[in-house]
Formats: C-alpha cells, sequence, structure tokens
C-alpha cells in the first residue's frame, strides 16, 4: 500500500466520521452551537474555540482536503437566534455559537479541494447551502431525487423547477456537483452483528416506530398481520429493542421489513443485511450507491395495496434461496456500507475529480492510477482509482 502519511483531511461536520477510514490524519471541527463536543481517542477532535483556528487548517497548504457537512440553516437564522437568546443555557449557547460558523468560512476560496456531504433526511437542498454548491468540487447528497432538478425545488425555484430554470447555467454547473451517499451502518457500531450460523426460525420481522412516521409503515402493517392470518411466521416487536435485541432478532428472519421512514434511505436497510437477513423495502425513490439489488440482496415491493404480501409471499416460496441471499446482502454492505467504506468513496471521488479539474486548467493530464477493480469499481470517476492510492493522486490548488 502507498504511504499516506502526509495526506490530511479537515472536517467539519456535527459528529466526526472520517477518522474511521483515516485515523490520526483528519482535524475535526464540531458545527455544534450547544455542545463542545467529545475529544476522540486519537486526538483528531479539535475543538473549535474560535474561527482563527479554523481558518488556519482550512488555508494550511499541508491540507490535502476539506470536507464539510452542511448546517441545516445558516448562523444567522431566526430559529438558531431565538434558540439562543430565548433558552435558561443562553451563555453556554453563545459560548459555543462560533462553532455553527465554521462553514461559513469557505465563502471565500480555499487552497484545498473541497467536498460537501449531505446526509439530511430532506430530498432538497437548502438555499443557505447555496454558496457551498459554488465552491465546492462534488457535492455528496443523501436522499438525491432521480430528477437531480428536484432538490431545487421550494429552495432554488418556486415551484417544481421549469424548463427555463433547467436551462440556466448556474444551476446546470450545480446540478453537475451532485453524487449520491449512502446512509450506511450506524457509528460507531455499538454491538457486533451476530454470527452468519443463526438458525432462522422466522419468516417476517419488523421493529420500528409506525406513529409519526412515513405513511408506507402504516399501510405495510396491515399486510404484516394479514400475511401473520395466511399462516406465515411474522413478528412485530411491541416495544422498542436495543441494539443487540434487535440484531439478535434480525438474524432470525429470513425477511425483515424495512419501510422508509423520513427518508427512504435508514440504517435498517444495513443493518439486516449485516445481520445476515434479506431486507423487504418499499421500492426507491432515490438515486443510491452501490445499491441493494432486487432479487440479490433485498426484496423491493411497489406501495400499492396487496403489493407487500404479493413480494413477500412470492419470496417465501424459496427459503434457501432467501438464506443465500442474505449472505450476499451482508458481504455486499461491509464490503461498500461501513463508514470506513463511505469515507473512502467520497475522499477518493473528490480527489479524482480535482484531478480532472487540473487536467481542464493545465490543459495536460497528471497521471492516473488504473482501475483496480476493488471495493467501487464501475462508480463514474472513482472507478479510475484504486482505494489504496489516494495519497499518489495530484491534488492541486485549483481556483474555483
Amino acid at each position: 500500500m502507498s504511504d499516506q502519511s502526509d495526506f490530511r483531511i479537515v472536517e467539519i461536520a456535527n459528529t466526526p466520521y472520517l477518522k474511521h477510514a483515516y485515523p490520526g490524519q483528519v482535524s475535526f471541527f464540531s458545527t455544534l452551537s450547544d455542545a463542545p463536543g467529545v475529544p476522540q481517542d486519537d486526538g483528531s477532535f479539535v475543538p473549535l474555540a474560535g474561527i482563527a483556528a479554523l481558518w488556519h487548517a482550512v488555508n494550511d497548504p499541508a491540507t490535502s482536503l476539506v470536507v464539510c457537512r452542511p448546517t441545516f440553516y445558516s448562523p444567522w437564522h431566526w430559529r438558531w437566534l431565538t434558540r439562543i437568546l430565548f433558552d435558561r443555557r443562553t451563555l453556554w449557547r453563545l459560548h459555543y455559537y462560533s462553532h455553527c460558523l465554521g462553514p461559513q468560512l469557505l465563502r471565500r476560496r480555499i487552497p484545498a479541494p473541497l467536498a460537501i456531504w449531505d446526509d439530511a433526511d430532506l430530498p432538497l437542498i437548502n438555499r443557505s447551502s447555496f454558496f457551498l454548491m459554488d465552491r465546492c468540487l462534488l457535492y455528496f447528497k443523501r436522499e438525491l431525487p432521480p430528477d437531480h432538478w428536484r432538490v431545487f425545488m421550494k429552495t432554488g425555484h418556486s415551484n417544481l423547477p421549469t424548463a427555463r430554470f433547467r436551462k440556466s447555467a448556474r444551476y446546470r454547473a450545480r446540478i453537475e456537483k451532485l453524487r449520491p451517499v449512502p446512509l450506511g451502518f450506524p457509528t460507531p457500531a455499538l454491538v457486533p452483528f451476530p454470527d452468519t450460523s443463526t438458525p432462522k426460525s422466522v419468516d417476517i420481522f419488523f421493529a420500528g416506530s409506525v406513529e409519526g412516521s412515513s405513511s408506507v409503515r402504516m399501510a405495510g402493517l396491515r399486510e404484516l398481520s394479514a400475511l401473520r392470518d395466511r399462516g406465515f411466521v411474522v413478528e412485530v416487536a411491541d416495544k422498542p429493542l436495543d441494539r443487540a435485541e434487535f440484531y439478535r432478532r434480525c438474524a432470525q428472519a429470513l425477511l425483515v421489513w424495512s419501510p422508509e421512514g423520513h427518508g427512504w434511505d435508514c440504517f435498517r436497510h444495513y443493518e439486516v443485511a449485516g445481520c445476515g437477513s434479506v431486507p423487504l423495502i418499499n421500492r426507491p425513490t432515490i438515486e443510491r450507491y452501490q445499491p441493494l439489488r432486487d432479487g440479490e440482496h433485498a426484496i423491493y415491493y411497489d406501495v400499492e395495496p396487496g403489493e407487500l404480501m404479493r413480494a413477500a409471499a412470492a419470496a417465501l416460496a424459496d427459503k434457501s434461496r432467501l438464506e443465500s441471499m442474505g449472505q450476499a446482502a451482508r458481504a455486499h454492505c461491509l464490503a461498500h456500507h461501513t463508514a470506513e467504506a463511505i469515507s473512502r468513496y467520497v475522499v477518493r471521488t473528490t480527489l479524482e475529480a480535482a484531478s480532472v479539474a487540473f487536467t481542464k486548467v493545465e490543459g495536460r493530464a497528471p497521471e492516473r492510477a488504473q482501475p483496480s477493480g476493488g471495493d467501487d469499481a464501475g462508480v463514474g470517476l472513482a472507478a479510475a482509482v484504486p482505494m489504496d492510492s489516494i495519497s499518489l493522486l495530484p491534488v492541486r490548488r485549483i481556483r474555483r
């Protein structure tokens, strides 16, 4: 593996994430406005006591990449301000208010490539993040609509973006930067996944909130009851489960119902696969990265009445196939949807984009590594750069 000791990342986010792939090489700056954050054992946490510390970090010539997760509101939004002023902990909140100012420093040009990582449930991009779209090389969006223009619905455009709006050069440049990013496994992993030899004693299992969540869940719950009446072994948890118990019961089931919640992508999709079971999911409404494929890793169903029952009954007609699918789903998610794998996808894809941008500016192509056929082969620009050769990429200072 190539030497990556000089590779340095600045991460601006609510919680640290990239350290799982790059331990000891990430300087983390918290955007939480009401807490100092928890120092990490590897020393990757750098408290944002003042804007000067972050300003120095993002402009340091030794910084190879800056990754930022946008705040939901701008720091001067009335929701932020009222939360500070009308709270009994006003002094506490004021002390850490500078944290949420961190992303605003990226309004100015910085020498290192910039990636934005938006993991919000919302299938839109708030207007307060438009300046980040302009400054970044790539904008990684969870809940990315298949029609990318819809991220501007009610934010960049007053309605569904029209044909005239879609011809705007400014917004077309923003659209070209969008890339999907998955939620993946929860981080940190609090408990290990069960052993793959767990016997399957349940046909369908579900544990999760229904009230106050997606209407898909309420409708599907009725169909699970109908499946139980038809003789299938269906278990629905009647109370919240701790993670270890949830994983244990998932591992005992052939299918685990994993309907969308506030967003289509959710931790449960990947956790079920990690337990060696097959997630039963309503059909995706977003563009995905390294997706769980229908009939190979997961069973998908349409949301019209009766479709969940039909899909589940058809899948349960071949239980040995479901067991094989569960093992395939587990292997797929452990390869592509861990914190380390997702972090490397974001970093590698951004640095490849930096290489392409350098080529356009300089008029010559830098040296490029050959595809490795490994973790992310065949996913656009990222496929041309093997995971273990990031430090070899020509990280140029590009004016944006």
